[in-house]
């Protein structure tokens, strides 16, 4: 029996921020809807309620959208390990070439799409948060690995994967007791794999690997950065953040610095001005449009603010297309 398309269940696109505070840097109270096409966000779907927050299979088992030809993003993980054909897979503003055997990991708040598909043939894996909740270190090396693309570094390893992957698929399609924990073994394996493989290029942009000084704040840390890849908190201050996680603002200003070394405050400027590019390059929105939807009262502060952080104005980085000399950090 083929399982479930989960991929394709439910579809929504990303709301405009909710309200805040004004200030300089916010809009007023009662905004108007921004105008333009949103980035399409698809969430996990799943048959049961019962079922697991989990589903691997081919590109055909999963569906369509799992090699979806315009910028999207989701919320969940995705690991995808290409074996045949070509392609050019698009991760917010990097074009990864496709040379089977391919592996990628597209995080939550990611904006990917693919281009240019001839025969594109392998394995999808879906995987939402929740289901690593007793293995942070997984949950840790997926959004670490989100940020470039991996190939096998030799003939031996490729096979592994592959190897992996089907037993992964022919545990999920046969249930039975034990399912949960041996998938996570699977995965923890595959990620491990993933870890030893060649990366294609740099990192941009790579968040910061929690410490070890302090659990807690390491847990606080890692839940406020997933937390910024929801679109919808883009540009809302440290304490709406830490109204998420359930701690106080000052617990959050003294845990994320302890365990990555900078302070909330930077790391929401620094996903602020990702919004914006993938904003700026993945859709026609307006440079007014894109700032009311970060949260920016006055389209001219947004364009201060974005040449100060991208070294480029809005207009010109999308006439560039993303290309060109970022001294963002």
């Amino acid at each position: 029996m083929s399982p479930p398309r989960p991929y394709d269940r439910r579809t929504r696109t990303v709301p405009a921020r909710p309200a805040v505070a004004p200030g300089p840097a916010t809009r007023s109270p009662t905004p108007a809807p921004a105008t333009g096409p949103p980035l399409p966000r698809h969430d996990l779907a799943v048959p049961a309620p019962d079922e697991l927050p989990f589903a691997v299979g081919s590109f055909e088992e999963i569906g369509p959208l799992s090699r979806a030809d315009f910028p999207h993003r989701h919320a969940f993980y995705e690991l995808v390990y290409v074996t045949h054909g070509r392609a050019t897979h698009v991760i917010d503003l990097d074009a990864h070439p496709v040379r089977p055997p391919h592996l990628f990991v597209v995080t939550p708040g990611q904006v990917h799409h693919w281009q240019d598909q001839r025969d594109l043939r392998g394995h999808v894996m879906l995987c939402a948060a929740e289901f690593l909740l007793t293995f942070p270190a997984d949950r840790d090396a997926l959004r670490r690995s989100g940020h470039r693309s991996w190939r096998p570094r030799d003939d031996a390893q490729a096979r592994r994967i592959a190897t992996l992957m089907r037993w992964t698929t022919a545990e999920y399609r046969r249930g039975g007791p034990g399912r949960t924990s041996t998938l996570r073994a699977y995965l923890h394996l595959l990620l491990t794999e993933v870890r030893r493989s060649r990366p294609t290029g740099p990192p941009p942009g790579t968040p910061p690997e929690p410490g070890t000084r302090n659990r807690r704040a390491a847990a606080i840390a890692r839940r406020f950065e997933e937390l910024l890849g929801e679109p919808d908190l883009v540009g809302e201050p440290p304490r709406a953040y830490a109204r998420r996680i359930g701690v106080s603002v000052r617990h959050l200003n003294d845990a994320v610095p302890l365990a990555t070394g900078a302070t909330p405050a930077r790391l929401i400027r620094r996903a602020r001005v990702l919004e914006a590019k993938r904003l700026l390059t993945r859709t026609d929105l307006t440079v007014a449009a894109i700032a009311d939807r970060l949260g920016f009262a006055d389209p001219a502060y947004f364009c201060r603010f974005f040449r100060r952080e991208a070294g480029d104005s809005p207009g010109a980085f999308r006439r560039h297309g993303g290309k060109h000399h970022d001294p963002a950090g």
